[in-house]
């Protein structure tokens, strides 16, 4: 492992050396060993002040929010280290959309670099997509982004345990109750599968929590004890 890590130092420095590393949003040089600037950096709105069980940004931290007492979710913790908003919405965007993979490095380093004091879990899971949407795609944003901090923490991932069965529609212009209903019975666990007794459930942007909701709902009853959220940001509530 020391070896490895040794050569993936080197293989950063070279490629520093090569091609000098550029802020994505705005151009100028990369610092910190990013390619984002010192002042984009800084800009990166950190969700400290949130609901403890579901992340949502609030005006004080809180145990639980409003909505997580009127209806408790079926995770047990999420950890969720910035808010969806800019220019961390630039950067999500260039990623999950215009397969800017450069864009996804920045965010999983990001993501790390946040890394709380919390109990490892056993099993890292990926929020899966339908295959017509991976081929539509090319590639598992929530994937990509869980490989770099398996990796890291030296915790095992597994993309094919939950299963994505029925495609859904974007969820991106539905609102709250259209999105849960989006997505009701869309996951499903893999049959047979052997599950830990504790996961961290992984995806890029928690808007509502109606994905990680089902896909939590589905892991719990195919027997996993503690489900933990990680997502890299969480949208405020909406106003409307």
């Amino acid at each position: 492992m020391e070896a490895l890590s040794w050569w993936r130092r080197a293989a950063d420095a070279l490629q520093r050396f090569a091609l000098p590393r550029h802020c994505l949003l705005c151009g100028g040089p990369g610092d910190d060993g990013l390619d984002l600037c010192r002042d984009c950096a800084a800009e990166l709105p950190r969700n400290r002040s949130c609901c403890a069980r579901c992340a949502l940004p609030l005006a004080l931290p809180a145990a639980l929010c409003g909505q997580c007492q009127r209806r408790p979710p079926p995770w047990d913790a999420a950890w969720v280290p910035f808010r969806y908003a800019w220019p961390l919405d630039r950067l999500e965007s260039r990623f999950k959309f215009g397969a800017d993979l450069a864009a996804g490095r920045v965010l999983s380093t990001l993501w790390l670099r946040e890394m709380p004091a919390v109990e490892p879990p056993q099993l890292i899971i990926p929020v899966p997509l339908h295959r017509s949407r991976l081929r539509q795609r090319g590639y598992n944003q929530a994937l990509e982004l869980a490989r770099p901090l398996a990796r890291e923490l030296r915790l095992p991932t597994r993309h094919d345990l939950l299963q994505r069965p029925r495609a859904t529609t974007a969820q991106t212009e539905l609102g709250a109750v259209s999105r849960r209903r989006n997505v009701h019975g869309a996951f499903a666990a893999k049959a047979g599968a052997v599950w830990p007794t504790h996961v961290a459930l992984l995806d890029d942007v928690m808007t509502t929590g109606a994905t990680v909701h089902e896909c939590a709902r589905v892991l719990k009853r195919a027997g996993v004890t503690r489900v933990d959220v990680w997502a890299l940001a969480r949208a405020p509530a909406s106003r409307s």
